[in-house]
Protein backbone atom coordinates (compact mmCIF):
# COMPACT_ATOMS: atom_id res chain seq x y z
CA UNK A 1 0.00 0.00 0.00
CA UNK A 2 0.92 3.92 -0.83
CA UNK A 3 3.10 5.16 2.39
CA UNK A 4 0.11 7.64 3.09
CA UNK A 5 -2.50 4.99 2.97
CA UNK A 6 -0.26 2.23 4.62
CA UNK A 7 -1.70 1.64 8.60
CA UNK A 8 1.08 2.23 11.11
CA UNK A 9 1.78 -0.71 12.96
CA UNK A 10 2.38 -0.57 16.65
CA UNK A 11 5.68 -2.62 16.60
CA UNK A 12 6.70 -4.49 19.86
CA UNK A 13 4.45 -4.03 22.83
CA UNK A 14 5.50 -1.14 24.72
CA UNK A 15 6.92 0.91 21.42
CA UNK A 16 5.43 3.00 19.09
CA UNK A 17 6.36 5.71 16.53
CA UNK A 18 4.72 8.21 18.06
CA UNK A 19 7.88 9.66 20.40
CA UNK A 20 6.84 7.43 23.44
CA UNK A 21 9.07 5.02 25.07
CA UNK A 22 8.06 1.43 26.37
CA UNK A 23 4.13 1.42 27.53
CA UNK A 24 4.08 4.95 25.69
CA UNK A 25 5.39 6.88 28.93
CA UNK A 26 8.44 8.27 27.87
CA UNK A 27 10.64 9.77 24.72
CA UNK A 28 11.41 7.06 22.62
CA UNK A 29 15.85 7.24 23.55
CA UNK A 30 14.38 6.09 26.77
CA UNK A 31 15.29 7.72 30.26
CA UNK A 32 19.10 8.39 31.12
CA UNK A 33 20.84 7.76 34.16
CA UNK A 34 20.02 11.07 35.60
CA UNK A 35 16.46 11.21 34.76
CA UNK A 36 15.12 7.29 35.51
CA UNK A 37 13.60 8.14 39.08
CA UNK A 38 11.35 11.10 37.03
CA UNK A 39 10.80 8.16 34.53
CA UNK A 40 9.64 5.87 36.70
CA UNK A 41 7.74 8.44 38.64
CA UNK A 42 5.91 9.37 35.75
CA UNK A 43 4.68 5.87 33.97
CA UNK A 44 4.07 5.02 38.22
CA UNK A 45 1.59 8.23 37.96
CA UNK A 46 -0.45 7.31 34.91
CA UNK A 47 -4.03 5.45 35.86
CA UNK A 48 -4.13 1.80 34.21
CA UNK A 49 -7.46 1.66 33.03
CA UNK A 50 -9.84 4.52 31.62
CA UNK A 51 -12.47 4.76 34.42
CA UNK A 52 -9.47 6.17 36.78
CA UNK A 53 -8.36 9.35 34.32
CA UNK A 54 -8.93 12.63 35.09
CA UNK A 55 -8.10 16.05 34.49
CA UNK A 56 -5.41 16.50 36.15
CA UNK A 57 -4.16 12.45 35.48
CA UNK A 58 -4.99 12.00 31.92
CA UNK A 59 -3.71 9.37 29.37
CA UNK A 60 -1.61 10.66 26.75
CA UNK A 61 -3.66 10.47 23.25
CA UNK A 62 -0.95 7.72 21.35
CA UNK A 63 -2.14 5.43 24.61
CA UNK A 64 -5.37 5.62 23.94
CA UNK A 65 -5.15 5.02 19.97
CA UNK A 66 -2.93 1.94 20.82
CA UNK A 67 -5.60 0.43 22.92
CA UNK A 68 -7.83 1.06 20.50
CA UNK A 69 -6.18 -0.88 17.75
CA UNK A 70 -5.36 -3.50 20.08
CA UNK A 71 -9.02 -4.19 20.50
CA UNK A 72 -10.03 -3.51 16.39
CA UNK A 73 -6.92 -6.14 15.89
CA UNK A 74 -8.87 -8.73 17.80
CA UNK A 75 -12.35 -8.17 16.03
CA UNK A 76 -13.04 -11.08 13.64
CA UNK A 77 -13.43 -10.54 9.81
CA UNK A 78 -17.06 -10.67 8.85
CA UNK A 79 -19.44 -10.56 5.45
CA UNK A 80 -20.83 -7.65 4.72
CA UNK A 81 -22.90 -6.30 1.84
CA UNK A 82 -23.58 -2.35 0.55
CA UNK A 83 -23.44 -0.62 -2.19
CA UNK A 84 -20.23 0.73 -3.91
CA UNK A 85 -20.20 4.88 -3.60
CA UNK A 86 -16.88 5.92 -4.51
CA UNK A 87 -14.33 3.72 -6.04
CA UNK A 88 -10.61 4.49 -6.69
CA UNK A 89 -7.69 2.15 -8.03
CA UNK A 90 -4.08 3.52 -7.55
CA UNK A 91 -1.56 1.28 -9.18
CA UNK A 92 -1.73 -2.34 -6.77
CA UNK A 93 -4.14 -0.46 -4.68
CA UNK A 94 -7.45 0.24 -4.43
CA UNK A 95 -9.69 2.49 -1.81
CA UNK A 96 -13.24 2.58 -2.30
CA UNK A 97 -16.51 3.59 0.21
CA UNK A 98 -19.22 1.23 0.71
CA UNK A 99 -22.77 2.43 1.67
CA UNK A 100 -25.77 0.59 3.64
CA UNK A 101 -28.42 -0.69 1.52
CA UNK A 102 -31.21 0.75 2.90
CA UNK A 103 -29.57 3.58 5.88
CA UNK A 104 -27.07 6.48 5.41
CA UNK A 105 -23.99 4.51 6.63
CA UNK A 106 -20.93 4.05 5.00
CA UNK A 107 -17.42 2.98 5.67
CA UNK A 108 -14.04 3.23 3.94
CA UNK A 109 -12.81 0.28 2.97
CA UNK A 110 -9.30 -0.54 0.90
CA UNK A 111 -8.11 -3.48 -0.90
CA UNK A 112 -4.99 -4.79 -2.87
CA UNK A 113 -4.95 -5.18 -6.36
CA UNK A 114 -4.86 -8.86 -6.37
CA UNK A 115 -7.90 -9.24 -4.60
CA UNK A 116 -9.67 -7.11 -6.68
CA UNK A 117 -7.78 -8.68 -10.10
CA UNK A 118 -9.65 -11.64 -8.76
CA UNK A 119 -13.28 -10.00 -9.81
CA UNK A 120 -14.20 -11.35 -13.44
CA UNK A 121 -15.94 -7.43 -14.12
CA UNK A 122 -14.16 -4.29 -13.02
CA UNK A 123 -16.18 -2.36 -9.53
CA UNK A 124 -18.34 0.44 -10.78
CA UNK A 125 -20.49 3.12 -9.15
CA UNK A 126 -23.37 2.05 -7.64
CA UNK A 127 -22.43 -1.62 -8.02
CA UNK A 128 -23.39 -4.05 -4.94
CA UNK A 129 -21.42 -6.29 -3.35
CA UNK A 130 -20.26 -8.85 -0.64
CA UNK A 131 -17.31 -8.57 0.99
CA UNK A 132 -14.85 -10.28 3.71
CA UNK A 133 -13.73 -7.46 5.80
CA UNK A 134 -11.39 -7.65 8.35
CA UNK A 135 -11.55 -3.73 10.51
CA UNK A 136 -8.09 -2.04 11.22
CA UNK A 137 -7.27 1.31 12.93
CA UNK A 138 -4.37 3.57 11.35
CA UNK A 139 -2.67 4.41 14.37
CA UNK A 140 -1.22 7.96 13.06
CA UNK A 141 -4.39 9.42 11.65
CA UNK A 142 -7.02 7.39 13.93
CA UNK A 143 -8.57 6.64 11.18
CA UNK A 144 -10.98 3.17 11.25
CA UNK A 145 -10.68 1.01 7.70
CA UNK A 146 -11.60 -1.59 6.19
CA UNK A 147 -9.40 -4.36 4.68
CA UNK A 148 -10.89 -6.52 2.18
CA UNK A 149 -10.05 -9.51 1.73
CA UNK A 150 -12.54 -10.91 -0.31
CA UNK A 151 -15.51 -9.28 -2.56
CA UNK A 152 -18.12 -10.46 -4.67
CA UNK A 153 -20.47 -8.65 -6.59
CA UNK A 154 -24.78 -9.52 -6.32
CA UNK A 155 -26.13 -10.14 -9.51
CA UNK A 156 -29.91 -9.95 -10.75
CA UNK A 157 -29.87 -13.89 -9.73
CA UNK A 158 -28.75 -13.42 -6.11
CA UNK A 159 -31.09 -10.31 -6.03
CA UNK A 160 -34.00 -12.56 -7.25
CA UNK A 161 -33.21 -15.49 -5.20
CA UNK A 162 -33.36 -13.22 -2.28
CA UNK A 163 -36.60 -11.43 -3.29
CA UNK A 164 -38.20 -14.87 -3.83
CA UNK A 165 -37.14 -16.12 -0.46
CA UNK A 166 -38.60 -13.19 1.22
CA UNK A 167 -41.82 -13.31 -0.92
CA UNK A 168 -42.34 -17.76 0.48
CA UNK A 169 -41.28 -16.43 3.98
CA UNK A 170 -44.09 -13.63 3.95
CA UNK A 171 -46.39 -15.58 2.17
CA UNK A 172 -46.56 -18.63 4.57
CA UNK A 173 -47.41 -16.19 7.08
CA UNK A 174 -50.56 -15.30 5.22
CA UNK A 175 -49.58 -11.81 4.36
CA UNK A 176 -50.96 -12.63 0.93
CA UNK A 177 -54.03 -13.96 1.85
CA UNK A 178 -57.24 -13.02 -0.02
CA UNK A 179 -58.90 -12.84 3.35
CA UNK A 180 -56.48 -10.02 4.65
CA UNK A 181 -57.25 -7.55 1.86
CA UNK A 182 -59.81 -4.88 2.13
CA UNK A 183 -62.38 -3.58 -0.30
CA UNK A 184 -61.63 0.04 -1.91
CA UNK A 185 -64.49 2.47 -1.72
CA UNK A 186 -66.88 3.05 -4.86
CA UNK A 187 -65.65 6.64 -4.55
CA UNK A 188 -62.97 8.12 -2.16
CA UNK A 189 -63.46 11.18 -0.92
CA UNK A 190 -59.72 11.82 -0.29
CA UNK A 191 -56.70 9.92 -1.92
CA UNK A 192 -53.81 9.27 -0.13
CA UNK A 193 -50.64 9.26 -3.25
CA UNK A 194 -47.31 8.64 -2.36
CA UNK A 195 -45.07 8.95 -4.97
CA UNK A 196 -41.27 10.47 -6.43
CA UNK A 197 -41.01 14.52 -6.10
CA UNK A 198 -42.10 15.49 -9.60
CA UNK A 199 -42.41 12.30 -11.00
CA UNK A 200 -44.29 11.18 -13.90
CA UNK A 201 -45.79 8.39 -12.06
CA UNK A 202 -47.32 11.29 -10.14
CA UNK A 203 -48.65 13.63 -13.20
CA UNK A 204 -50.25 10.45 -14.60
CA UNK A 205 -52.24 9.48 -11.30
CA UNK A 206 -53.54 13.15 -11.14
CA UNK A 207 -54.33 13.49 -14.72
CA UNK A 208 -55.88 10.48 -14.70
CA UNK A 209 -58.01 10.69 -12.10
CA UNK A 210 -58.91 14.03 -12.93
CA UNK A 211 -60.18 12.78 -16.21
CA UNK A 212 -62.12 10.05 -14.51
CA UNK A 213 -63.68 12.36 -12.09
CA UNK A 214 -62.79 16.10 -11.98
CA UNK A 215 -64.07 16.81 -8.36
CA UNK A 216 -61.27 14.12 -6.90
CA UNK A 217 -58.79 15.09 -3.65
CA UNK A 218 -55.63 14.20 -3.11
CA UNK A 219 -53.74 14.07 -0.51
CA UNK A 220 -49.96 14.33 -1.66
CA UNK A 221 -46.68 12.37 -0.02
CA UNK A 222 -43.41 13.13 -2.43
CA UNK A 223 -40.77 11.00 -0.81
CA UNK A 224 -37.79 9.26 -2.22
CA UNK A 225 -38.46 6.00 -3.96
CA UNK A 226 -34.97 4.59 -4.90
CA UNK A 227 -32.18 4.79 -2.80
CA UNK A 228 -31.22 3.82 0.85
CA UNK A 229 -33.58 6.33 2.42
CA UNK A 230 -36.66 4.92 0.25
CA UNK A 231 -38.08 2.18 2.59
CA UNK A 232 -37.61 4.65 5.76
CA UNK A 233 -39.21 7.70 3.90
CA UNK A 234 -42.29 5.50 1.94
CA UNK A 235 -43.06 3.71 5.35
CA UNK A 236 -43.44 7.02 7.37
CA UNK A 237 -45.89 8.40 4.42
CA UNK A 238 -47.64 5.65 4.84
CA UNK A 239 -48.36 5.70 8.51
CA UNK A 240 -49.10 9.71 8.21
CA UNK A 241 -51.87 8.91 5.75
CA UNK A 242 -52.99 6.06 7.16
CA UNK A 243 -53.64 7.60 10.51
CA UNK A 244 -56.16 10.49 9.08
CA UNK A 245 -59.36 9.45 9.02
CA UNK A 246 -60.27 11.66 5.80
CA UNK A 247 -57.84 9.52 3.42
CA UNK A 248 -60.53 6.49 1.91
CA UNK A 249 -57.52 4.70 -0.02
CA UNK A 250 -53.48 4.99 -0.55
CA UNK A 251 -51.73 4.73 -3.83
CA UNK A 252 -47.99 4.02 -3.65
CA UNK A 253 -46.69 4.76 -7.61
CA UNK A 254 -43.72 4.52 -9.02
CA UNK A 255 -42.58 4.48 -12.71
CA UNK A 256 -40.61 1.82 -14.36
CA UNK A 257 -37.12 1.17 -13.03
CA UNK A 258 -34.11 -1.58 -13.15
CA UNK A 259 -34.23 -4.46 -10.48
CA UNK A 260 -32.38 -2.38 -8.03
CA UNK A 261 -34.09 0.54 -8.49
CA UNK A 262 -37.11 -1.10 -7.42
CA UNK A 263 -35.54 -2.98 -4.31
CA UNK A 264 -37.25 -0.73 -1.78
CA UNK A 265 -40.67 -1.54 -2.59
CA UNK A 266 -39.47 -5.54 -1.63
CA UNK A 267 -38.28 -4.67 1.58
CA UNK A 268 -39.92 -6.70 4.11
CA UNK A 269 -40.26 -3.29 6.58
CA UNK A 270 -42.44 -1.28 3.80
CA UNK A 271 -44.47 -4.67 2.75
CA UNK A 272 -45.27 -5.26 6.61
CA UNK A 273 -46.49 -1.90 7.52
CA UNK A 274 -48.77 -2.09 3.96
CA UNK A 275 -49.83 -5.32 5.60
CA UNK A 276 -50.63 -3.64 8.99
CA UNK A 277 -52.31 -0.50 7.51
CA UNK A 278 -56.01 0.04 8.45
CA UNK A 279 -56.47 1.96 5.04
CA UNK A 280 -56.98 -0.29 1.48
CA UNK A 281 -53.45 0.17 -0.59
CA UNK A 282 -52.96 0.52 -4.27
CA UNK A 283 -49.80 -0.79 -5.26
CA UNK A 284 -48.82 0.94 -8.38
CA UNK A 285 -45.18 0.36 -8.92
CA UNK A 286 -42.99 0.08 -12.42
CA UNK A 287 -44.62 -1.64 -15.36
CA UNK A 288 -46.75 -4.64 -16.12
CA UNK A 289 -43.47 -6.66 -15.66
CA UNK A 290 -42.28 -5.77 -12.76
CA UNK A 291 -43.18 -7.65 -9.77
CA UNK A 292 -42.28 -6.44 -6.51
CA UNK A 293 -43.59 -8.08 -3.08
CA UNK A 294 -45.21 -4.68 -2.52
CA UNK A 295 -47.89 -6.04 -5.46
CA UNK A 296 -48.64 -8.97 -3.37
CA UNK A 297 -49.13 -7.28 -0.05
CA UNK A 298 -51.72 -4.69 -1.42
CA UNK A 299 -55.15 -4.65 -1.08
CA UNK A 300 -54.94 -4.05 -4.70
CA UNK A 301 -52.46 -4.35 -7.05
CA UNK A 302 -52.37 -1.95 -10.25
CA UNK A 303 -50.30 -2.56 -13.24
CA UNK A 304 -49.40 1.05 -13.74
CA UNK A 305 -49.32 4.35 -12.20
CA UNK A 306 -52.26 5.19 -15.38
CA UNK A 307 -54.21 1.78 -14.25
CA UNK A 308 -54.65 2.90 -10.54
CA UNK A 309 -55.93 6.15 -11.30
CA UNK A 310 -58.36 3.95 -13.44
CA UNK A 311 -59.11 1.50 -10.73
CA UNK A 312 -59.37 3.80 -7.85
CA UNK A 313 -62.11 6.21 -8.78
CA UNK A 314 -64.69 5.66 -11.17
CA UNK A 315 -65.69 6.93 -14.89
CA UNK A 316 -68.02 10.24 -14.65
CA UNK A 317 -69.27 9.59 -17.77
CA UNK A 318 -69.48 5.70 -17.20
CA UNK A 319 -71.47 6.43 -13.97
CA UNK A 320 -73.77 9.06 -16.03
CA UNK A 321 -74.47 6.63 -18.30
CA UNK A 322 -75.40 3.94 -15.73
CA UNK A 323 -77.61 6.21 -13.96
CA UNK A 324 -79.63 7.50 -16.69
CA UNK A 325 -79.68 3.51 -17.52
CA UNK A 326 -81.18 2.45 -14.15
CA UNK A 327 -83.38 5.77 -14.24
CA UNK A 328 -84.85 4.51 -17.73
CA UNK A 329 -85.46 0.95 -16.21
CA UNK A 330 -87.06 2.20 -13.21
CA UNK A 331 -89.20 4.55 -14.92
CA UNK A 332 -89.98 1.33 -16.89
CA UNK A 333 -90.86 -0.91 -14.01
CA UNK A 334 -92.79 1.62 -12.39
CA UNK A 335 -94.97 1.98 -15.61
CA UNK A 336 -95.63 -1.75 -15.78
CA UNK A 337 -96.48 -1.67 -12.25
CA UNK A 338 -98.66 1.27 -12.26
CA UNK A 339 -100.37 -0.38 -15.40
CA UNK A 340 -100.63 -3.70 -13.60
CA UNK A 341 -102.34 -2.13 -10.43
CA UNK A 342 -104.84 -0.06 -12.51
CA UNK A 343 -105.86 -3.58 -14.81
CA UNK A 344 -106.56 -4.99 -11.14
CA UNK A 345 -108.13 -1.94 -9.80
CA UNK A 346 -110.58 -2.39 -12.71
CA UNK A 347 -111.09 -6.04 -12.21
CA UNK A 348 -111.65 -5.79 -8.58
CA UNK A 349 -114.38 -2.42 -9.93
CA UNK A 350 -116.18 -4.74 -12.35
CA UNK A 351 -116.99 -7.30 -9.77
CA UNK A 352 -121.00 -7.55 -8.77
CA UNK A 353 -120.07 -6.59 -5.03
CA UNK A 354 -118.37 -3.34 -6.15
CA UNK A 355 -120.22 -2.19 -9.23
CA UNK A 356 -123.55 -3.15 -6.98
CA UNK A 357 -122.99 -3.36 -3.37
CA UNK A 358 -126.54 -3.03 -2.80
CA UNK A 359 -126.66 -6.58 -4.40
CA UNK A 360 -124.64 -8.39 -1.60
CA UNK A 361 -126.92 -7.18 1.03
CA UNK A 362 -130.15 -7.97 -1.28
CA UNK A 363 -128.62 -11.55 -1.90
CA UNK A 364 -127.90 -11.66 1.75
CA UNK A 365 -131.20 -10.27 2.34
CA UNK A 366 -133.38 -13.17 0.60
CA UNK A 367 -130.88 -15.61 2.08
CA UNK A 368 -131.59 -14.41 5.52
CA UNK A 369 -135.46 -14.80 4.40
CA UNK A 370 -135.66 -18.16 3.46
CA UNK A 371 -133.56 -19.32 5.88
CA UNK A 372 -136.17 -18.07 8.37
CA UNK A 373 -138.77 -19.27 6.59
CA UNK A 374 -137.05 -22.85 6.39
CA UNK A 375 -136.56 -22.82 10.34
CA UNK A 376 -140.28 -21.79 11.35
CA UNK A 377 -141.32 -24.57 8.97
CA UNK A 378 -139.10 -27.09 10.58
CA UNK A 379 -139.97 -26.10 13.78
CA UNK A 380 -143.66 -26.42 12.95
CA UNK A 381 -143.41 -29.69 11.37
CA UNK A 382 -141.11 -30.73 14.82
CA UNK A 383 -144.23 -29.25 16.45
CA UNK A 384 -146.63 -31.46 15.02
CA UNK A 385 -144.43 -34.13 15.23
CA UNK A 386 -144.62 -33.67 18.78
CA UNK A 387 -148.19 -33.60 19.21
CA UNK A 388 -148.31 -36.82 17.06
CA UNK A 389 -145.97 -38.53 19.00
CA UNK A 390 -148.00 -37.52 22.83
CA UNK A 391 -151.12 -38.18 21.12
CA UNK A 392 -149.80 -41.51 20.29
CA UNK A 393 -148.35 -41.72 23.66
CA UNK A 394 -151.85 -40.57 25.60
CA UNK A 395 -153.54 -43.55 23.31
CA UNK A 396 -150.80 -46.01 24.69
CA UNK A 397 -151.05 -44.98 28.12
CA UNK A 398 -154.65 -44.98 28.32
CA UNK A 399 -154.98 -48.27 26.44
CA UNK A 400 -152.73 -49.68 29.29
CA UNK A 401 -154.63 -47.48 31.82
CA UNK A 402 -156.91 -49.60 34.55
CA UNK A 403 -159.69 -47.30 34.11
CA UNK A 404 -159.57 -48.38 30.33
CA UNK A 405 -160.34 -51.83 31.23
CA UNK A 406 -162.69 -50.26 34.23
CA UNK A 407 -164.40 -48.73 31.13
CA UNK A 408 -164.90 -51.84 29.24
CA UNK A 409 -166.78 -52.80 32.10
CA UNK A 410 -164.87 -54.62 34.39
CA UNK A 411 -164.49 -54.06 37.95
CA UNK A 412 -161.39 -54.59 40.81
CA UNK A 413 -162.79 -55.97 43.88
CA UNK A 414 -160.68 -55.42 47.21
CA UNK A 415 -160.75 -55.42 50.76
CA UNK A 416 -162.83 -53.48 52.19
CA UNK A 417 -160.62 -53.56 55.57
CA UNK A 418 -157.17 -53.31 56.11
CA UNK A 419 -153.99 -50.96 55.64
CA UNK A 420 -152.84 -52.59 52.29
CA UNK A 421 -156.38 -53.01 50.50
CA UNK A 422 -155.18 -55.61 48.76
CA UNK A 423 -156.93 -56.69 45.74
CA UNK A 424 -158.76 -59.60 45.57
CA UNK A 425 -157.44 -62.39 43.41
CA UNK A 426 -158.94 -65.44 44.09
CA UNK A 427 -161.55 -66.79 46.12
CA UNK A 428 -159.36 -67.92 48.72
CA UNK A 429 -158.50 -64.26 49.00
CA UNK A 430 -162.00 -63.61 50.13
CA UNK A 431 -164.05 -66.28 52.33
CA UNK A 432 -167.83 -65.91 53.07
CA UNK A 433 -168.29 -63.17 55.36
CA UNK A 434 -165.26 -60.87 53.84
CA UNK A 435 -166.06 -57.16 53.28
CA UNK A 436 -164.99 -56.03 50.20
CA UNK A 437 -164.72 -52.59 48.07
CA UNK A 438 -165.56 -52.80 44.39
CA UNK A 439 -164.24 -50.42 42.25
CA UNK A 440 -166.40 -49.71 38.97
CA UNK A 441 -165.46 -47.24 35.81
CA UNK A 442 -167.07 -44.70 37.66
CA UNK A 443 -167.12 -44.41 41.15
CA UNK A 444 -167.27 -47.79 43.85
CA UNK A 445 -169.74 -50.00 46.19
CA UNK A 446 -169.36 -52.12 49.36
CA UNK A 447 -170.13 -55.66 48.84
CA UNK A 448 -169.72 -58.73 51.35
CA UNK A 449 -168.34 -62.22 50.19
CA UNK A 450 -170.29 -65.45 49.82
CA UNK A 451 -167.96 -67.43 49.27
CA UNK A 452 -166.93 -69.63 46.55
CA UNK A 453 -169.15 -70.52 43.37
CA UNK A 454 -168.73 -73.81 42.67
CA UNK A 455 -168.12 -75.04 38.43
CA UNK A 456 -171.77 -74.15 37.66
CA UNK A 457 -171.48 -70.81 38.69
CA UNK A 458 -173.79 -71.50 41.93
CA UNK A 459 -172.65 -70.97 45.20
CA UNK A 460 -171.70 -73.94 47.97
CA UNK A 461 -174.52 -71.99 50.40
CA UNK A 462 -177.93 -71.19 49.42
CA UNK A 463 -177.87 -67.73 50.44
CA UNK A 464 -179.00 -64.97 48.00
CA UNK A 465 -177.29 -64.62 44.55
CA UNK A 466 -173.97 -62.28 44.95
CA UNK A 467 -173.92 -59.22 42.72
CA UNK A 468 -172.92 -59.25 39.88
CA UNK A 469 -169.19 -57.98 38.91
CA UNK A 470 -168.46 -58.83 42.36
CA UNK A 471 -165.37 -60.40 42.05
CA UNK A 472 -162.43 -58.96 38.94
CA UNK A 473 -162.14 -60.69 35.81
CA UNK A 474 -166.32 -60.31 35.58
CA UNK A 475 -168.19 -58.08 33.92
CA UNK A 476 -170.81 -56.38 35.70
CA UNK A 477 -173.95 -55.08 34.59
Amino acid sequence: MPESAEPISAGPRGHSPGGYGPGGYGPAEGPDETGADAADGARASVPERAAETTPDNPWPLALLSRKLKEHIDRSPQVWIEGQVIEFNRRGSNAFLTLRDIEDEVSLSASAWGQVMDRLKDPLERGSRVVALVKPEMWLKTGRLNMQVRNIRPVGLGDLLARIERLRHSLGAEGLFAEARKKRLPLLPHRIGLITGRDSDAKKDVLRNAALRWPAVHFEIREVTVQGPSAVSEVTRALRELDSMPEVDVIVIARGGGSLEDLLPFSDERLVRAVSDAATPVVSAIGHEADRPILDDVADLRASTPTDAAKRIVPDVADELARVHHSRERLERQIALLVGREAQQLALLRSRPVLANPGHMLTARHEDLERLLARAHHAVNAAIVRGEDAVRHLRAQVRALSPQQTLDRGYAVVQHLDGPAAAVVRSPDDAPAGTQLRVRLAQGALAARSEGPLDQHGTGTHPTTPSTPGDQEGKPHG
